[in-house]
């Protein structure tokens, strides 16, 4: 195989995304069905949420591979490369492995039409059936009851933060979103959850009741400290420390601690630190270089815990933003989170055009009051906030993870194989 061979079928695969988001799953089925049903061979833990659905699969999967399984991680999207959305220990998926299920499967993917997510859905459960993985941590792409990784029964299901966002997918209230989360819950599958907004906690308990599922609720983390190599927490009268930055990382961690041990009793705390202390979850909080950081949050819920930790850390500096957006956002609601944070914020776009344009981003902003100036690219925009974050001011880059590639070649960081 030569890199000509997967360039044109991951090109391939990119086309299908022509056909937009398919709210059922009834394709997904489909081309299982075809390719032999391997979900029914599997188990599953099924992750849902708005926020915290990636760094809380990577907590679990760092403790799962420490206690020697072979555990299977499906995530969306990818930073870099298409690989990296599929990875069995930490390692995507190899090319030959995208290209042995693609080129035997088109006929039934065209003939099926699936979409994108469908088709990388169905690749994943076929990869982790063939390398016979122990556990496969399975993250839903969009919503949940009617998103293509529902197809699965799991051992249990979690549900992380919920929060606005894809309202005009998923609907305009937290309890219609909740509605499409807990979509996921079935019967007799107990779900792990944490406790929320009480209109949350309501539609998830409902849910639960309805179809017998037992609820297993996380306590909350508390005595939370922050460094600057990771965020110490206790949760049930023990200390613990995860790599990753932030007082929602406590969170994220801190359910993923009642998901193991949920999972198996017999997971020590020991096993647990020395885990969570080495997970690289990229795009969560990264510092790229002097006071820049990088983070893919993209909804208010998020944005608003990024720009917190910010001010809590670097309480008398100035911070400058560089913010790239996809365009099926609450840019209302997002722009009261936004408002009188910057000193300066600047506005581009990814190279590939997939995001908002930066002229069209700004404007939206200034119509609900805040101001920016719109940048030719990401790496002007990296440019100035390098610039900027001499005069000991603090940078963010954020908003989406379409700009990883460009942020990290800017900053050289090497990013070749996507392992975690």
């Amino acid at each position: 195989m030569n890199s000509s061979n997967i360039s044109e079928l991951l090109d391939s695969l990119y086309s299908l995304e022509r056909l937009g988001i398919k709210m059922g799953l009834e394709h997904t089925e489909e081309l299982l069905k075809s390719i032999g049903n391997p979900q029914k061979r599997l188990k599953f833990i099924h992750i849902a949420g708005t926020n915290g659905k990636g760094s809380t699969s990577a907590h679990i999967e760092s403790v799962l591979r420490k206690t020697g399984r072979k555990v299977g991680l499906y995530t969306s999207p990818h930073l870099i490369n298409f690989n990296e959305r599929i990875r069995i220990n930490g390692v995507p998926i190899t090319d030959s492995g995208i290209v042995s299920f693609l080129e035997p499967n088109w006929a039934s993917i065209n003939k099926i039409e699936s979409t994108f997510f469908e088709t990388t859905t169905a690749m994943a459960f076929n990869y982790f059936d063939i390398n016979n993985v122990d556990i496969a941590i399975i993250e839903t792409g969009l919503g949940g009851r009617l998103d293509s990784t529902n197809v699965i029964k799991p051992l249990f299901s979690i549900i992380t933060s919920i929060s606005f966002d894809h309202i005009d997918i998923l609907g305009n209230s937290l309890e219609e979103i909740a509605e499409e989360k807990a979509g996921i819950i079935k019967k007799g599958v107990p779900l792990i959850t944490l406790k929320q907004n009480i209109k949350i906690d309501k539609v998830l308990s409902d849910k639960a009741n309805n179809v017998k599922s037992r609820i297993v609720l996380s306590d909350p983390p508390s005595k939370i400290k922050i460094t600057s190599s990771g965020t110490e927490f206790l949760q049930n009268n023990t200390f613990y420390k995860t790599g990753l930055i932030g007082k929602h990382q406590a969170e994220n961690a801190s359910l993923a601690i009642t998901a193991l041990k949920f999972f198996d009793p017999k997971i020590n705390d020991e096993d647990i630190n020395n885990s969570f202390i080495r997970i690289v979850w990229p795009g969560r909080l990264q510092k790229l270089g002097f006071n820049i950081y990088y983070d893919v949050a993209h909804n208010q819920d998020g944005l608003k815990l990024i720009i917190n930790y910010l001010e809590h850390k670097y309480p008398n500096k100035k911070i400058f933003g560089l913010f790239c957006l996809k365009g099926d956002k609450d840019l209302g609601g997002i722009a009261k989170i936004l408002s009188n944070k910057f000193s300066k914020l600047y506005i581009s776009t990814d190279k590939n055009n997939q995001l908002l344009s930066g002229l069209s981003l700004s404007k939206t902003l200034k119509k609900n009051g805040v101001d920016s100036d719109v940048l030719s690219s990401v790496k002007v925009g990296v440019s100035k906030l390098i610039g900027l974050t001499k005069k000991n001011s603090v940078g963010l880059i954020f908003g989406t993870h379409y700009i990883a590639e460009e942020v990290f070649n800017e900053f050289e960081i090497s990013f070749d194989r996507g392992i975690i």
